[in-house]
């Protein structure tokens, strides 16, 4: 019989039940994006593959952190990262009139983009300190709208409410499975229900509210506002069961689908790869999204729990909203397909939330128990 070569320790104690999976889905992505740029590796598909590579390493690094330095700085990193939101503001660059990024050298950093996980950071360092006695009281809830609505402001100052969503969504996450009462969640949402249209008229700029109008009625200007969706949907219809073929997509290849290579990849996708192509995208985030709860279950402590937890959300996040926006299930909010899209910022964002997931995996096995 033939014997298998056993890993090195180090190689072993990785989650390749994940990780496999994971580079089928970055190196798919790598094709998708070799297609939209017309058979060539420049400039999307090498870059993305760059970038991946070296997220990877970060999120090794990230991997082998012990548990009380992550605690002892979590309240730190947040500062840092708030710090940089206000210099946004300040000194921020412009791109495609909003002001997000910070001009670093060869870097060009979105401090937004590492809020999102920073803020479950922070809030589940609160929790883990608070209390259980303290749940139902006020202390639960007041420091974490707090912490959640300094940045959230910043950012839609910028503006960017998708970002603000995604920030929000992570830290409600966080918040809920701390065990804070319903009722104040059923109060909150009441309360988002009557918010929302004074909101609408009030807060959002001129081409948010006609992001809105244009979900709830694309087809009223097809050419205009909602001009991006009904592509998008005629992408990924015309693909069918196993789509038109490897560099065959005419919406992308032809310059009528906006955004081929970020917002809208999965709708590139679709139409050369089909039904197929889709299925075998939404397996593999089924699959990372799994092992992430799974990591979230078995983790030895709150504090571990509630951060893998959170990390969990915000990639779910990230799929669930570029999904319903490229189907028109969702207004058209700037939010790209994680390892699929190209872009740094949101590949280091979801980067950074599976090597804390492989983080907290490690801690737990250092404890005794297992995830998989």
């Amino acid at each position: 019989m033939r014997r298998s070569i056993p890993l090195p320790a180090p190689l072993a104690a990785l989650p390749w039940i994940m990780l496999l999976p994971l580079f089928a889905l970055v190196l798919f992505g790598a094709a998708v994006l070799y297609s939209a740029a017309g058979g060539s590796m420049s400039p999307y598909a090498l870059s993305h593959i760059l970038r991946f590579l070296v997220f990877l390493v970060g999120a090794f690094v990230l991997m082998m952190l012990p548990r009380r330095l992550v605690i002892d700085n979590a309240y730190l990193a947040y500062g840092g990262v708030l710090l940089l939101l206000m210099a946004v503001e300040a000194v921020g660059a412009v791109g495609g009139g909003s002001q997000r990024w910070l001009e670093l050298g060869v870097v060009r950093l979105q401090p937004s983009e590492l809020m999102k996980p920073v803020i479950v950071l922070v809030l589940a360092s609160f929790f883990h300190t608070l209390p259980i006695g303290m749940l139902r009281s006020w202390r639960a809830l007041l420091p974490p709208l707090v912490l959640m609505g300094l940045p959230m402001g910043l950012v839609l100052l910028q503006p960017d409410l998708g970002t603000a969503l995604a920030i929000g969504f992570g830290g409600v996450v966080v918040v809920f499975l701390a065990g804070v009462p319903l009722r104040w969640f059923i109060g909150g949402g009441l309360i988002a229900v009557v918010v929302a249209p004074l909101a609408y008229f009030f807060a959002l700029q001129d081409y948010q509210r006609r992001r809105v109008t244009t979900f709830l009625d694309p087809e009223s200007d097809p050419l205009g506002s909602g001009y991006h969706i009904t592509q998008s949907k005629i992408a990924i219809g015309s693909g069918g069961i196993d789509g038109k073929g490897f560099g065959q997509g005419s919406q992308s290849h032809l310059n009528y689908l906006p955004e081929p290579h970020t917002d809208f990849v999965f709708a590139t996708m679709a139409e050369e790869w089909g039904l197929i192509g889709g299925l075998f995208v939404l397996l593999v985030f089924g699959i990372i999204l799994r092992w992430g709860l799974l990591v979230a279950r078995a983790a030895p402590d709150r504090f571990s729990r509630l951060l893998a937890a959170g990390m969990t959300a915000t990639i779910f996040f990230y799929v669930a909203v570029n999904l319903m926006m490229v189907m028109g299930l969702a207004p058209v909010v700037g939010i790209p397909l994680p390892f699929m899209s190209h872009g740094g910022s949101s590949m280091m964002t979801n980067m950074i939330c599976i090597g804390t997931l492989m983080m907290v995996d490690r801690w737990t096995r250092q404890a005794g128990g297992r995830t998989t």
